[in-house]
C-alpha cells in the first residue's frame, strides 16, 4: 500500500532524504581533488566539481561526431543516405550517386554552421563568466583570481555589489553581528533584499585573514541537490557541532548589497551549486511540422517501397510472359530469370522514385526560416526604443511554431511588472485621495530635503486636496494617518549629506514611506530603541517600545512608541481582513473605508488598512513584563508571543487605508487579453509571494471577479475525490479525468476557474519532480519490479489529474516555486496535453524553464542576459508577445504550411508519371524524363514559385486586422492547414495532375508521327514534362493571394530557366562531346516548334487547370468559406471591447486580503536586537541596510583594487 501524502490525500512513494555525506575541509585543496566517487560499475570520478562551468553543447573534438548524430536524427536525412548507398550499386542505379551526395552534404554543412555560430556564442558566455576576478584566500593572504579557480573548501572574500561564485558558508560580514544582504533577484527574481547571517562562532574567531588561513573546520552536509529554498549541514570546529540552515549560505548567482566586505566558505562550487542544477540542459527544438514531416517521409517511403515491389512483381510477370512469346530471344535473358530482373528492378524503381522526397525542399526550407526570422529583427513595431533593443530571433528555424503556441508560462517579475511601487491613493477618515478626484493636475512641493538620489523612484502623491489638508494640520485623524506611514515600517535610512535615501525591505513599505515624506512627515533617522521624523519642520523623537513583526499568519505589523510628550501608542499596518475584525467599533467612516477598500481593489491597486490605538502605562508595563518572559522561552516562544501580539492589537482605531500600484510593462493587460482571445492559456510561474502573484494577477487581468480561484486545499479535495474514484475502477482510469475532474464542482464552468498553489505543494503533488528524469530505456523496464512499475503508474495518474485540472482552468499562478519546478511545470502540460508551449523571462531563475519549453523568450530586463542567452527569440517588453505570435507567428505558420502543399504537390504532379510510363515501357525503371530535367525540376524550374510563397505570401489579413481579430490564431493551434488529411488531398491532387499530362500526351503521340517526326520517346518525354510544369506554374499561380514583383519575376524566371538550361542541355555540341550525359539532342525544340505538341500541351494545361478553377468557382457561388474566412466574419460580428483595468464587479473581502506586504519575517527582530545597526556616526543616522534604491544592470564583478 502507497502511504498517502498528508497534504494531498494522495499516494507517492518514499522520498529520498538527503545523504549527509559531503564533507568540505575548509583550507584543504588536497582533500578535495583527491577525493572520488563511483558513477559507474569501476569507473570512478572526481567527487568535488571545479568552478568552472561549460553551458556549450561541443567542443573542436565532439562537434562533427555530435552534430552528425543529431542531424541523422532527422529521417529525410537517413532516407536520403540510404538513397545514395544504393546508387553505389551500378546493377540497380538509375541515377549517378553524386546527385543526392552533394546536395545532402550542402544541407548539413549548412545546418552544421548554424549550429556552431550558436554554439560560439555558449563558449563566449562560459568564458566570459569563468574568467570574473575573485578574491581567494591563498596561504595567508586573499589573492585576486578567477571564477574558475575557485575550489570546494576555499575560502573567499566579497566586495559590495559583487555577485557571489560559487554556494558559500557566510563566515563573517563587516556588518552588525555578522549579517550580510543579498538581492536574489537572478534566483527567484525578487529584488527585495534578504538578509543571512554567520555563526556567531566564526563571527568571534575569525577576526583576521591570519585567523581565516588557520581556519580548519569541517562542514557535513546534504549531497548536491536543486532545492533552492532549504539546507541542512553542520559545523564541527574545535571539538563542537554547530547546526547550519538556509540562513547561513550564500548561493551563487546572489549579488552582495549594503555589504562592505563578507567571507564565505566554499560548499559547492561550478555544476554542484543550486543555480547550476536548476539550470537544465540545452535541447535540440523540433517545431509540430518538423516531427509531422519525420512521419510523413515514413509514409512516402513505405508508399515507394509499395509501389516500386508492385512495379517490380509486374515486371517479373512481363519478363516471362515477354520470353515466352518470343523465345528467340531467348539467348538475351540466359543469364537473368525473372525473378532475378525483378529484384534488380525493385531496386531501380526504389532509387528513380527516391525524388518523390525532394532534398531541396530542407534546403528551401532553411532559406525560408532564416528570411522570416530576419522580418522578426527588422518590425519596428518590436523594437523598444528606450532601451534601443530590436527582437531578436536568435534561433531560425523555429518561426512556423510561433503560430501554434497553446500555453504560456510567464515569469512575474521584471516580465510582467517593473517592480516598482508607486502609492497611489488613500482613504482617511472615510474621504479619498489620490488620482481621480479632479485635483490631480498641480504637483506637491517639496519636502525641503533636495533632490532626490538618482536612483530613486519618486512617489509623489498628485492630490493637491491631500497636501493642503497635509500642512493645514487641523485633522487629528489625519496626522496619525500620516505619522503612521513615518513610524510603523522596518526600512532603514543614509544620510548622504543633502539627501536622504531609504532602504526597505519591500518596495511597499518605502512606497508608503516616501509619501509620507512627501506629505511632510520625514523619516530621518532610527536607533536601536527610537525612531526621528520631521512633522511638518519639526524634529520629533519617539521611542521605540516594542516591534510587532510581520508574518504570513499574522498578515500585519504593528510598532508600540512613546512619542515626547509622553503618550504610548500602537500603530498597526496590515490586510483588511485582519484589521477590520480588531476595530473597537463599526460607524459610518468605518463603511466608508470599506467602500474605498473595494474601488481600490477594483482597480488592482495593494490595500493595506491602517488603525491605532492609545495604550496605557499599566497596560503596557503588565504587557512588558508578560513579553519579556515569554521572548526567553525554550519551548512554545513563538506561539506565546503570538497571543500576545494578538492581545496588544485590540480595539483599534481605523485611521484610513492605502491604495499601492505595482506597476505593468506597459501593455500587459492588452497583450493577455488578446492571448487569452486567441485561445492562448496564460500561466504564471514565479518564485514570489502569493499575496503578490495575486494582485499582478488581478492587475493583468489574468484572474477575474468572476472566477473561482481554487487554492491548495480545495486542489487537494479534487485530487484526493479523483484518486479515490480511479482505486475504485480497479486500477484501471478509463473514464476520462477531465470529466471526473469537472464533476468535483459542477456547479462552476470550468473556464471560470483559476489555480494558485505554491512549489511546495507541486512537490507534495509530484514526488519532488522526477518527470523530468523519466527512464524509458530497456534497462530501467527490466531492473524495475512490479512494486516500482505501479508506483510509476499510481504517480503519472496523479500527475495527468493535476494537469487535467489545471489546463481545464483559465488561469493558473505557481508562487514561490524553484527554477527546476518551473521547468517541471511545463515538461507536464508537454508529456499529457502534447501541446505547444511558449516560456518568457528575464532572469537566469527563468532559463530552464526557457529551456525546456518549445519556445523559449527572453526578456532584455534588469536582471542581466542570462535569459536572452538561452532563449530562442528576444524581445525588449512582454508587450511584443502580442505581434510575436498573433502577426508573425500566424504568418509563418501559414507561409510555411502554403509552401509545404504547393511543394509535394509539384513533386507528384511532375514526377509520378515516371510510375504511368512504367506501364507502357515493359516495367522496366527506365526514365521517362531526361536525366537534366529530373536534376533541376525541383531546383530552378520549380523551386522559384514556390519560394516567393513560402517568403512573401501575406495570407487573408493585414498585420493590423490580426491583432483586432485574435481568433484567427486557433487555425495554427488545430493544425488546419497541414495534416494528414492536407497531405493525402494534395497527393491525390498531384496524381491527378500527373495522370492527366501522361495520357493526354500518349493519347495525342498514339498513332501520330507529325510534320517533324516527333512521335519518338524524347519528344514525349519532352511534352509530358512541359505540361505537368505548366500546369504546377499555374496552380502556385492560381493559389497566390499576395501578389508582389519579386513574385511575379520568380514565375518569369521559372520559365525562362526552362528555356535556357533545355537549350544548353540539348544543343547537338552537347551531345557529340558527352553523349552519355547530353541525350537528348535538339529534342526540345524540335517538339516545342510543332504546332500540335503546342495544341496537346495547351490541352493538358486547360484540363489540369479546371478542377481548380471549378473548386474555386463553386466555393464562391455556394459562399463555403474557410475556416479562416469563417473566423474572421465571426470576430467582425463580434468584437471584443477595448481593454478595462477596471473591473464592473465589486470584488469581496477575500480580494482585497491580497495585502501589499512583501517582505519576509525577521527584520523586526534585526532593527530591536540592534543587529542591523551601526554605531552611528554622524546624526545617529544608520548606514544603509535592507533594500537599495534602483534596480542593478547586469552582473559584474568589481576587479581588483
Amino acid at each position: 500500500m502507497a502511504e498517502q501524502d498528508p497534504a494531498t490525500g494522495c499516494p507517492r512513494g518514499k522520498q529520498q532524504l538527503p545523504a549527509f555525506t559531503w564533507e568540505v575541509r575548509a583550507n584543504d585543496r588536497t582533500y578535495h581533488r583527491q577525493a572520488r566517487k563511483r558513477f559507474a560499475f569501476c569507473l570512478s570520478k572526481r567527487k568535488y566539481s571545479g568552478n568552472a562551468i561549460r553551458t556549450a553543447k561541443y567542443n573542436a573534438l565532439t562537434f562533427l561526431p555530435l552534430n552528425l548524430y543529431e542531424q541523422f536524427h532527422r529521417m529525410a536525412n537517413l532516407y536520403f543516405v540510404f538513397v545514395i548507398l544504393l546508387q553505389t550499386f551500378p546493377e540497380i542505379s538509375t541515377l549517378p550517386w553524386y546527385t543526392l551526395l552533394f546536395p545532402l552534404s550542402c544541407l548539413l554543412i549548412i545546418r552544421g554552421l548554424r549550429d556552431l555560430i550558436d554554439d560560439i556564442g555558449r563558449h563566449r558566455s562560459d568564458r566570459s563568466i569563468n574568467s570574473r576576478p575573485c578574491e581567494i584566500l591563498a596561504g595567508r593572504r586573499f589573492c585576486w583570481q578567477e571564477w574558475r579557480d575557485i575550489c570546494v573548501g576555499d575560502i573567499v572574500r566579497l566586495r559590495k555589489d559583487s555577485v557571489v561564485p560559487a554556494d558559500l558558508l557566510l563566515l563573517r560580514s563587516s556588518e552588525p553581528s555578522s549579517l550580510c544582504y543579498v538581492e536574489t533577484a537572478d534566483i527567484d527574481g525578487e529584488t527585495n533584499l534578504k538578509f543571512r547571517q554567520a555563526l556567531l562562532v566564526t563571527h568571534q574567531e575569525l577576526q583576521s585573514e591570519e585567523s581565516m588561513a588557520a581556519f580548519d573546520g569541517r562542514v557535513t552536509c546534504e549531497e548536491p541537490n536543486s532545492r533552492m529554498h532549504a539546507f541542512t549541514g553542520a559545523l564541527r570546529w574545535r571539538g563542537r557541532s554547530h547546526g547550519l540552515d538556509g540562513e547561513r549560505i550564500l548561493l551563487r548567482g546572489c549579488r552582495l548589497r549594503n555589504t562592505a566586505l563578507c567571507y564565505g566558505l566554499v560548499l559547492y562550487a561550478g555544476f554542484d551549486s543550486k543555480i547550476m542544477r536548476n539550470s537544465g540542459k540545452i535541447k535540440r527544438k523540433k517545431t509540430k511540422l518538423d516531427h509531422l514531416m519525420d512521419r510523413l517521409v515514413i509514409v512516402i517511403f513505405l508508399l515507394l517501397l509499395v509501389t516500386s515491389l508492385g512495379l517490380a512483381v509486374a515486371s517479373g510477370f512481363w519478363a516471362r510472359t515477354f520470353q515466352e512469346k518470343h523465345s528467340y530471344l531467348a539467348v538475351l535473358y540466359q543469364h537473368t530469370s525473372p525473378a532475378q530482373q525483378a529484384f534488380l528492378n525493385f531496386w531501380g524503381f526504389t532509387i528513380l522514385l527516391s525524388i518523390i522526397i525532394p532534398m531541396s525542399m530542407y534546403i528551401t526550407f532553411e532559406f525560408i526560416y532564416l528570411v522570416n526570422s530576419c522580418f522578426i529583427n527588422w518590425d519596428l513595431e518590436m523594437y523598444y526604443g528606450a532601451k534601443d533593443i530590436p527582437a531578436e530571433a536568435r534561433s531560425t528555424s523555429l518561426s512556423d511554431q510561433l503560430g501554434q503556441i497553446q500555453y504560456i508560462f510567464s515569469d512575474k517579475t521584471g516580465t510582467l511588472t517593473q517592480n516598482i511601487m508607486s502609492f497611489k491613493k488613500c482613504c482617511v477618515n472615510g474621504t479619498i485621495y489620490g488620482p481621480g478626484t479632479g485635483h490631480e493636475n498641480k504637483q506637491p512641493l517639496g519636502s525641503g530635503l533636495g533632490q532626490e538620489h538618482p536612483g530613486e523612484q519618486n512617489s509623489d502623491v498628485c492630490d493637491v486636496t491631500l497636501l493642503e489638508a497635509a500642512q493645514r494640520d487641523d485633522d487629528p485623524v489625519l496626522r496619525e494617518f500620516l505619522r503612521l506611514l513615518a513610524l510603523c515600517h522596518t526600512v532603514m535610512v543614509e544620510d548622504r549629506g543633502d539627501q536622504l535615501v531609504y532602504q526597505a525591505a519591500s518596495p511597499d513599505e518605502e512606497a508608503l514611506v516616501l509619501a509620507a515624506r512627501n506629505l511632510g512627515y520625514v523619516f530621518l533617522a532610527r536607533t536601536q530603541d527610537s525612531i526621528t521624523i520631521r512633522e511638518l519642520g519639526r524634529t520629533r523623537t519617539y521611542e521605540v517600545l516594542a516591534m510587532l513583526d510581520f508574518n504570513s499568519d499574522r498578515k500585519r505589523m504593528s510598532v508600540l512608541v512613546r512619542d515626547p510628550q509622553g503618550t504610548i501608542r500602537l500603530y498597526t499596518k496590515g490586510a483588511d481582513t485582519v484589521i477590520l475584525e480588531r476595530l473597537r467599533s463599526r460607524g459610518p467612516k468605518e463603511t466608508l473605508t470599506e467602500r474605498a477598500l473595494d474601488r481600490f481593489a477594483e482597480e488592482t491597486l495593494r490595500t493595506l488598512c491602517v488603525a491605532s490605538r492609545e495604550v496605557s502605562e499599566a497596560e503596557f508595563r503588565a504587557w512588558s513584563r508578560r513579553h519579556r518572559e515569554a521572548a526567553v522561552l525554550l519551548h512554545g516562544r513563538a506561539q506565546e508571543l503570538d497571543r500576545l501580539y494578538e492581545e496588544m492589537e485590540q480595539n483599534l482605531q481605523l485611521l484610513g487605508a492605502t491604495g499601492i500600484e505595482d506597476k505593468l510593462q506597459e501593455g500587459v493587460p492588452e497583450t493577455i487579453q488578446l492571448l487569452k482571445l486567441g485561445n492562448i492559456k496564460v500561466w504564471v510561474l514565479t518564485g514570489d509571494k502569493q499575496e503578490t502573484a495575486m494582485n499582478i494577477g488581478y492587475a493583468c487581468r489574468l484572474l477575474t471577479d468572476d472566477m473561482e480561484i481554487l487554492e491548495e486545499k480545495e486542489v487537494s479535495e479534487i485530487l484526493q475525490a479523483y484518486w479515490e474514484s480511479n482505486n475504485n475502477l480497479s486500477g484501471r482510469g478509463d473514464a476520462p479525468c477531465s470529466r471526473r475532474l469537472s464533476q468535483q464542482r459542477p456547479e462552476t464552468p470550468c473556464h471560470k476557474r483559476a489555480i494558485i498553489i505554491s512549489g511546495d505543494f507541486l512537490d507534495n503533488i509530484l514526488h519532488t519532480g522526477e518527470v523530468l528524469k523519466e527512464k524509458k530505456g530497456w534497462p530501467w523496464r527490466w531492473l524495475c519490479c512490479g512494486r516500482a512499475e505501479a508506483l510509476q503508474d499510481q504517480a503519472g495518474l496523479l500527475e495527468k489529474a493535476f494537469v487535467d485540472l489545471a489546463t481545464s482552468c483559465q488561469a493558473v499562478i505557481c508562487c514561490r516555486v524553484t527554477p527546476k519546478q518551473k521547468a517541471l511545470m511545463v515538461q507536464l502540460v508537454k508529456k499529457h496535453k502534447k501541446a505547444v508551449t511558449l516560456a518568457i523571462g528575464d532572469g537566469a531563475n527563468d532559463v530552464n524553464m526557457i529551456k525546456t519549453a518549445d519556445i523559449g523568450v527572453g526578456i532584455s530586463g534588469l536582471e542581466g542576459l542570462q535569459a536572452v542567452q538561452c532563449s530562442d527569440y528576444a524581445l525588449g517588453q512582454f508587450s511584443f508577445l502580442q505581434r510575436l505570435l498573433l502577426v508573425h507567428g500566424r504568418w509563418n505558420y501559414l507561409r510555411i504550411c502554403k509552401f509545404l502543399r504547393c511543394f509535394f504537390y509539384k513533386t507528384f504532379a511532375g514526377l509520378l508519371a515516371q510510375v504511368w510510363f512504367a506501364f507502357h515501357s515493359g516495367f522496366t525503371a527506365q526514365p521517362l524524363y531526361e536525366g537534366w530535367f529530373l536534376a533541376l525540376y525541383n531546383i530552378f524550374y520549380t523551386a522559384y514559385p514556390v519560394l516567393s510563397v513560402g517568403l512573401f505570401e501575406q495570407q487573408d489579413v493585414s498585420a493590423k486586422k490580426s491583432l483586432e481579430f485574435p481568433e484567427l490564431y486557433v487555425v495554427g493551434q488545430q493544425d488546419e492547414l497541414f495534416n494528414y488529411r492536407v497531405f493525402g488531398v494534395t497527393l491525390l491532387h498531384g496524381v491527378g495532375t500527373s495522370l492527366i499530362s501522361f495520357y493526354i500526351t500518349l493519347w495525342a503521340f498514339e498513332d501520330h508521327v507529325g510534320t517533324k517526326v516527333v512521335g519518338d520517346y524524347e519528344s514525349f518525354s519532352v511534352t509530358v514534362a512541359l505540361s505537368a510544369l505548366l500546369s504546377v506554374l499555374v496552380e502556385i499561380v492560381l493559389d497566390t493571394q499576395y501578389w508582389t514583383v519579386l513574385s511575379f519575376l520568380m514565375v518569369t524566371a521559372s520559365l525562362l530557366l526552362f528555356c535556357l538550361f533545355s537549350f544548353l542541355t540539348q544543343t547537338v555540341d552537347a551531345y557529340r562531346i558527352a553523349p552519355a550525359i547530353f541525350r537528348f539532342p535538339d529534342a526540345s525544340w524540335n517538339a516545342l516548334t510543332d504546332p500540335y505538341v503546342l495544341l496537346v500541351v495547351l490541352l493538358s494545361l486547360v484540363v489540369n487547370t479546371l478542377p481548380s478553377l471549378t473548386v474555386h468557382a463553386v466555393r464562391a457561388i455556394l459562399g463555403r468559406a474557410t475556416t479562416q474566412q469563417k473566423l474572421l466574419l465571426q470576430a467582425r460580428r463580434d468584437a471584443e471591447p477595448a481593454v478595462q483595468l477596471r473591473s464592473h464587479v465589486p470584488r469581496g473581502s477575500l480580494r482585497r486580503s491580497s495585502y501589499a506586504f512583501s517582505h519576509q519575517e525577521g527584520y523586526a527582530g534585526l532593527i530591536t536586537r540592534g543587529d542591523s545597526l551601526r554605531a552611528r556616526a554622524t546624526h545617529g543616522t544608520a548606514p544603509p541596510a535592507l533594500r537599495p534604491r534602483g534596480t542593478p544592470a547586469a552582473p559584474s564583478c568589481q576587479g581588483p583594487p
